[in-house]
């Protein structure tokens, strides 16, 4: 299993200090004593939860540039009609994916093209599924011109996670399927396509980041 890079801090810090608990336990329990095991079987437990959180499978994605593809793993929680007020002002077609704590938190460019547009908001922690996350939270909004049309999509922060990363920037190329970001401990991400786009998904259907075909473009 592949292991992103932004979990590897997070990880050996998370090792140490579940180290430093279970020796402690052990030298004042001994380590044959009930409550040493309870605490190693604990620690293990949350160990492989935050290892298996960072996971970083490969996916193979079929370039194709009348499909957008999905950003992330998750679940299929929105699909509407809604006025998009940061960057293309007028109304679109929003496809919202909500990321559990277990599911795979990488996030992947939806089509091949230039990124238009690239800015981070500071805000707060709503849930991700709270009707103004997509406006009040901690985000980023991320445009992509692709030869069919252009795409925007956010990652939004949710209660849990408190970091979003993105590797993309302005003018930058960047290729269906491959990498733009990471965000940390469940979280949603927003797609927002024309109003002629053929929408491939029905709710709370699941989805595979790189790999499920959300639209297709006309």
């Amino acid at each position: 299993m592949l292991i992103h890079r932004e979990g590897y801090k997070i990880i050996v810090i998370t090792m140490l200090i579940l180290a430093g608990i279970n020796i402690a336990f052990m030298s004042i329990f001994g380590d044959q004593h009930i409550v040493s095991k309870i605490v190693l079987s604990i620690s293990l437990i949350f160990f492989i939860l935050i290892v298996q959180f960072f996971r970083n499978p490969l996916r193979k994605t079929v370039l194709n540039e009348q499909h957008v593809i999905a950003p992330a793993d998750g679940k299929v929680v929105v699909i509407e009609e809604v006025e998009e007020t940061e960057y293309f002002k007028d109304k679109r077609r929003q496809v919202s994916i909500f990321m559990s704590p277990i599911n795979v938190h990488v996030n992947r460019n939806p089509i091949s093209g230039i990124v238009k547009y690239a800015k981070y908001h500071p805000g707060k922690y709503l849930v991700a599924w709270h009707p103004k996350s997509s406006t009040e939270n901690e985000r980023t909004t991320v445009v992509i011109a692709g030869s069919k049309a252009e795409v925007l999509f956010r990652q939004i922060a949710g209660a849990l996670a408190k970091r979003i990363v993105y590797y993309v920037k302005e003018g930058q190329i960047v290729e269906q399927g491959s990498e733009m970001g990471f965000i940390k401990f469940g979280s949603r991400i927003d797609i927002y396509l024309p109003l002629d786009a053929k929408i491939n998904v029905d709710l709370n259907q699941k989805t595979k980041g790189g790999e499920t075909v959300v639209a297709t473009l006309a």
